[in-house]
């Protein structure tokens, strides 16, 4: 691994290379906040794809896309002079500083005596310095992020409204939970989760699709709430069942495509059964 030297020498090898493509690439020279924005999307989208697959070297590569994308963005705040990287990056240390008092207080054996903070009342949050745990931790962070001058002013505020569905609701539960919001027993829940399923069939047997959808909603929230209780993550849930089930139905069209029968004149007992095999060689390669 580099000394923490080759790691700032190569950080500054990239703002180098970037101050040079924006001055001299045409393309680069022509890039707004507003162009950059789906590529950045993209970007992190090709980075979380990496994760699920354990892809080491393509999250090496992707990690690196993203940065690119945000110095990019400080670039072109510092050339209306709004901010540069050094804001981003010494705004991001201060509110990691100020949201984690139980090792930066001063009370702390070792601690250094934090700095005062711009957007903070009172960076000695006594009242947070005792954490001990990670579940502590998580419920002084959205306490703490409520108290700075320019957080969050309510709990769920902090949730991006571009977030993909699933994730959002997740986050909603999570920030809810953190605040002492939730279920005493996480057995509980699946009384809520039967009950949520027995109004949308309810619904679906009116044929009412506004209300079905509503009920849908609701059950696919409750799902997605018992998920978090027994701390599974669904959205790495559902990708492992997307993966499982292209796999499979992949095996199916290959199947297809060596024997010369299309897809369309196959018989759903035959897709089923080669769907079996393809399960049966998932169980195979894992034994």
């Amino acid at each position: 691994m580099h000394t923490r030297e080759e790691q700032m020498k190569a950080f500054g090898r990239l703002l180098d290379v970037l101050d040079q493509l924006r001055e001299k690439c045409p393309w680069d020279k022509k890039q707004t906040n507003e162009s950059l924005r789906p590529n950045t999307i993209e970007e992190t989208f090709e980075l979380c794809d990496a994760l699920s697959r354990n892809d080491q070297h393509e999250v090496m590569k992707e990690l690196g896309d993203v940065l690119m994308h945000v110095c990019f963005y400080a670039k072109i705040g510092s050339e209306k002079e709004q901010f540069d990287i050094a804001d981003v990056l010494n705004h991001q240390a201060d509110k990691l500083i100020f949201r984690h008092p139980h090792i930066y207080h001063p009370s702390q054996v070792g601690a250094p005596e934090p700095k005062p903070l711009p957007y903070g009342e009172d960076n000695s949050e006594r009242e947070f310095a005792n954490a001990k745990t990670s579940e502590q931790v998580l419920q002084n962070w959205e306490q703490i992020k409520l108290k700075e001058k320019d957080g969050n002013k309510t709990v769920l505020s902090g949730v991006p409204a571009a977030l993909p569905t699933l994730i959002k609701a997740y986050r909603i539960q999570d920030k809810a939970r953190n605040v002492g919001f939730d279920w005493q027993k996480r057995e509980d829940v699946w009384d809520k989760v039967r009950e949520e399923l027995a109004e949308l069939e309810a619904e679906l047997a009116k044929e009412d699709k506004e209300t079905s959808t509503d009920e849908l909603g609701d059950f696919l929230f409750s799902v997605i709430n018992a998920a978090r209780l027994y701390h599974l993550n669904p959205d790495n849930a559902l990708e492992r069942t997307n993966r499982k089930f292209i796999s499979r139905f992949n095996y199916i069209e290959e199947h297809s495509i060596r024997a010369g029968k299309p897809l369309t004149e196959m018989t759903l007992e035959e897709m089923d059964a080669l769907w079996n095999e393809a399960k049966k060689a998932e169980k195979d390669i894992q034994e």
